[in-house]
């Protein structure tokens, strides 16, 4: 079959599918005209559901089926155009309706378009030439980078998806949740904290077994570090890619080096170069799999010579692909703070004070302000209590911050000491009262 017929079949098949409901987000993208909306994310967070919302809301303004151009780059069929680039998609979608050129506005529908070449200088074309919006969906972080923006020249605005958040998980669960809670409402969350803790927050996963939930994160990983990362960077040994990514999701919320990670990888035999691991890191976190935190210093040679932390993109699917034998509460916990904070804020580091004592989070605002955040599981411990406290004060003497934070499993309380207050929080409530989406 021609390639242009090809593309006019799945066109129209995408125009007579049944558009999926699914439970709305909290995640407010603002669509601004005359630029692209762009959303990105890891695979199976919810992206394309999000997608067709948007079209049925667009439907129900009274837009024609027909006006609808949706179109799923990693189809199969569709394999040819990574190569040619994604042009021919428009000239098959006038070829359908060549009235409508120039004459009604057509809503583009564009799923993981980053897998073709130079769609961005093909975006830019259709908004400088046709009547149109485009919407777009994509599992790679550099969508978010300033090349874009230059090659786009301006043309598009990107939001970020993740899986649920704790509130979403909530709202799937038809759990509403006002500002002032009793005492029965907060013993209700609580339980559906653990189920959320225990499921994670991929959708297609929440309320299934155990073992066929497992099943399917490790379908997610295999299939991420595939199309994502093997395939898309042409990877001759996809085993030191496996190899690594495991390592990495065993060592959640622990320091790495690229030195120690490729030592690793030559132990299992792979004939491996430090810069080829490094760019596997660069690639794992490009897809949304995992997350690098680096050190809070104003020396960028020092930030460069310390080790870094890994966070991964879900609990349950950390623990769904790990062992298991380095996993503990303490991680799990402070990689779920690290996925709250994330969905708010991009400069994310850890600190160590002075005298050597490290606090789990500094956090930089937009306004260049700065938050910190330590992790325990309990400091009900009267020597944990110590160690966590003291080397928060530490940071927040040295860092001249007035206020932070200790994230627990349950308990809550609030002071004031020489460096200023610190509140106690329990981590279902840390989650809702720093909910972004």
């Amino acid at each position: 079959m021609h390639e242009l017929e090809i593309i006019k079949d799945l066109i129209l098949d995408s125009q007579k599918e049944i558009l999926v409901a699914g439970m709305p987000r909290r995640l407010q993208i603002q669509v601004v005209p005359k630029k692209a909306t762009i959303c990105i994310g890891v695979r199976r967070c919810g992206k394309s559901t999000y997608m067709q919302q948007i079209m049925t809301a667009t439907l129900a303004t009274g837009v024609a089926r027909e006006n609808i151009l949706h179109v799923n780059f990693f189809d199969d069929r569709l394999r040819f155009l990574h190569a040619m680039g994604p042009s021919m998609v428009i000239d098959a979608y006038y070829s359908l309706y060549p009235e409508k050129k120039y004459v009604e506005k057509i809503y583009c529908f564009f799923d993981e378009i980053q897998v073709t070449a130079n769609w961005e200088s093909f975006i830019d074309r259709i908004m400088r030439t046709e009547k149109c919006d485009v919407y777009i969906t994509g599992s790679s972080a550099q969508m978010l980078a300033i090349e874009i923006a230059t090659e786009m020249r301006g043309r598009s605005l990107s939001w970020e998806m993740f899986p649920f958040s704790f509130l979403e998980y909530l709202d799937f669960k038809n759990i509403s949740v006002g500002k002032n809670l009793d005492t029965k409402t907060k013993l209700i969350i609580q339980k559906v904290f653990k189920a959320y803790w225990d499921e994670g927050g991929f959708p297609e996963t929440i309320g299934l077994e155990p073992a066929l939930r497992i099943k399917i994160h490790q379908e997610y990983a295999n299939t991420l570090i595939f199309k994502d990362i093997v395939q898309r960077h042409d990877i001759q040994h996809p085993n030191a890619v496996l190899d690594l990514a495991h390592q990495l999701v065993e060592n959640t919320a622990a320091l790495y080096s690229v030195n120690s990670l490729t030592k690793y990888l030559r132990s299992l035999g792979h004939k491996i170069s430090k810069d080829l691991v490094m760019n596997y890191v660069t690639w794992l976190e490009d897809a949304y799999f995992l997350f690098s935190v680096g050190i809070f210093d104003a020396s960028i040679a020092r930030n460069k010579r310390n080790p870094k932390k890994i966070y991964c993109i879900d609990n349950a699917l950390a623990k769904s692909i790990s062992s298991g034998i380095l996993l503990n509460t303490g991680h799990m916990l402070e990689n779920l703070v690290f996925l709250v904070l994330r969905r708010t804020y991009k400069k994310i580091y850890y600190y160590k004070t002075n005298s050597g004592k490290e606090v789990d989070f500094v956090v930089q605002a937009q306004d260049r302000s700065k938050l910190l955040y330590q992790v325990s599981e309990s400091i009900a411990d009267k020597d944990t209590r110590q160690r966590e406290l003291s080397g928060l004060q530490e940071a927040m003497l040295e860092l001249n911050v007035k206020h932070g934070m200790v994230i627990t499993q349950y308990d809550a309380e609030e002071f004031n000491n020489e460096a200023g207050n610190i509140k106690v929080v329990p981590m279902w409530k840390f989650m809702l009262e720093h909910h972004s989406h």
